[in-house]
């Protein structure tokens, strides 16, 4: 048997990042967190972080892997990437950065951008898209970079994801993986690979194709890991570096999500149904579906943009008292707040929330803001924080049934990712709301594991992705649909819920006119 068939993921998170060696089984042998600032604001709305601090980062979390074992590093056949998406570094030749990224929760806008004309122009007139192809353009980190510091745009010798830029850093060439373009860039989707020289997306970010990286699809071998980062990182100088995909991309992956059928949620800072599928479908005109982990597939996503953070937002504001008590107690606090649900009814006695705490492009409308109806006097806040992991579940299920709708494909099941998927109440009411099982992935990094299935591919650790899935991805825990919860839930959903936006709309919108926000 080869030695080297362990695999090593690297996975680059919002709040972290962890080294994580697995097995050809998908059993995480090993793994190293090092936390990580976010971002850092000097303005309101602005969020970056020095790429050579998150480049030390994962330093650091390599090399705590083998501080726990100096001989696993002997072991590793390949090694994959998967990172946060839409985070932008400009760099010179020699791959150092020239400002601070420009991490993904960023809000800078740049308005008042020529729009994009000629028969381009004329066909988003006709189908009423101007506004959708705009806000393409003022979220485009790269016009904001060349309207207000085109000094350093002009120095720019490329401009990378966070993923390219580890990828420079890892192997010395400027190289990404399909996988991970997500992001305002001018990518064909469709066809994945950057856009033709035809495609209005180079005029509606005029980015020279110069300063892009070259792409490699998920599996692929991009390089191999330099001496400068083995000194660095301890990976072995020469080992394969294969790549990956997007986070979210990664975590369908590893939750075994690679059938059009079988759906993944995933439960984290931005809450997403992802389905692969081997054709290329919009989930809504306009937004297309992204790469997925395994070469010449899609991930048809919608997004909850504030998803989970939902949760975290409550802690803060609300749930004081059990953090204090889970801290003591040396637990979790979802725990507690498990527990401070548990007499809740299914529907929270009447309390439905509308989770758009931060607006989308399309789904919801950019007007769009949360919205929570059916106040008594019998509510607290254990029937609002209920309310939340029910509103997040209605949400992906008005999702999953857009995508359904499509693609032509039913779901039959779905697995749960990311932290929220440690909540077994969260998991009962996902099952209970899409009325079908819903099941953990048997373990909690997901996402690194989707890398790891890239690696084990690349290396020939596993002949294809058919028998990669198979062998490294295995469900956990299973929470089946309750039949009496789900008659509340379906009646809530069609009756109240899906009814709620289009109802509020006009409001919002009268909101956004009179307070600017959103803008």
């Amino acid at each position: 048997m080869n030695s080297k068939d362990h695999l090593l993921a690297i996975d680059f998170g919002t709040q972290s990042v962890r080294a994580l060696l697995f097995d050809p089984r998908g059993t995480l042998v090993a793994g190293n967190k090092v936390e990580v600032e976010p971002y850092f604001s000097d303005r309101p709305g602005w969020a970056e972080q020095e790429p050579l601090y998150m480049w030390s980062s994962l330093c650091k979390s390599c090399q705590g892997l083998w501080d726990q074992d100096p001989t696993a590093k002997e072991k590793v056949a390949g090694v994959a990437v998967t990172a946060q998406r839409a985070t932008m570094i400009n760099v010179d030749v020699d791959g150092e950065p020239l400002r601070p990224a420009i991490i993904w929760l960023d809000q800078r806008r740049t308005e008042g951008l020529p729009q994009v004309s000629g028969l381009w122009g004329l066909a988003f007139r006709a189908v009423r898209m101007r506004q959708t192809v705009a806000h393409f353009q003022a979220e485009a980190e790269a016009n904001w970079l060349q309207r207000h510091q085109r000094e350093l745009w002009d120095r720019t010798h490329k401009y990378l994801f966070l993923s390219g830029f580890l990828a420079h850093r890892l192997s010395g060439r400027f190289v990404d993986s399909v996988g991970c373009q997500v992001g305002y860039v001018p990518f064909d989707y469709r066809r994945l690979r950057w856009a033709g020289s035809r495609d209005w997306k180079w005029q509606a970010i005029p980015v020279d194709r110069e300063r892009l990286p070259e792409l490699v699809p998920p599996g692929g071998q991009m390089g191999e890991i330099t001496k400068a980062a083995a000194e660095a990182t301890g990976i072995p100088a020469g080992t394969p570096l294969i790549a990956g995909a997007a986070d979210k991309a990664c975590e369908a992956l590893g939750a075994g999500c690679i059938e059009p059928d079988v759906a993944c949620l995933s439960y984290g800072t931005s809450a997403t149904i992802n389905t692969t599928h081997q054709k290329y479908i919009e989930p809504v005109p306009m937004l297309p579906p992204f790469p997925a982990a395994v070469p010449n597939a899609y991930s048809l996503e919608v997004q909850i943009y504030r998803g989970y953070w939902m949760v975290s937002w409550f802690k803060t504001e609300f749930g004081l008292r059990e953090m204090r008590i889970a801290e003591k107690r040396g637990i979790e606090p979802e725990t507690l707040f498990d527990e401070l649900i548990a007499d809740v009814p299914p529907g929270s006695m009447g309390l439905v929330l509308q989770p758009y705490w931060s607006p989308g492009v399309k789904i919801p409308g950019p007007e769009a803001k949360g919205a929570v109806i059916g106040f008594g006097d019998v509510h607290t806040r254990a029937h609002f924080y209920r309310a939340i992991l029910e509103g997040l579940a209605y949400a992906l299920r008005e999702g999953g049934e857009r995508c359904q709708r499509r693609s032509g494909v039913t779901l039959s099941e779905i697995r749960v990712a990311g932290g929220g998927s440690q909540s077994d109440a969260a998991m009962q009411i996902t099952a209970d709301i899409f009325g079908m099982p819903a099941s953990r992935p048997h373990l909690y990094e997901a996402s690194g594991l989707g890398a790891a299935i890239d690696a084990a591919v690349g290396t020939g650790v596993h002949p294809d992705f058919a028998t990669a899935v198979k062998e490294m991805t295995h469900v956990g825990d299973t929470f089946d649909p309750d039949p009496k919860n789900r008659a509340v839930y379906d009646g809530l959903y069609h009756e109240v819920y899906l009814k709620m936006y289009r109802r509020l709309q006009p409001m919002y919108q009268k909101i956004r006119s009179i307070t600017g926000y959103p803008p």
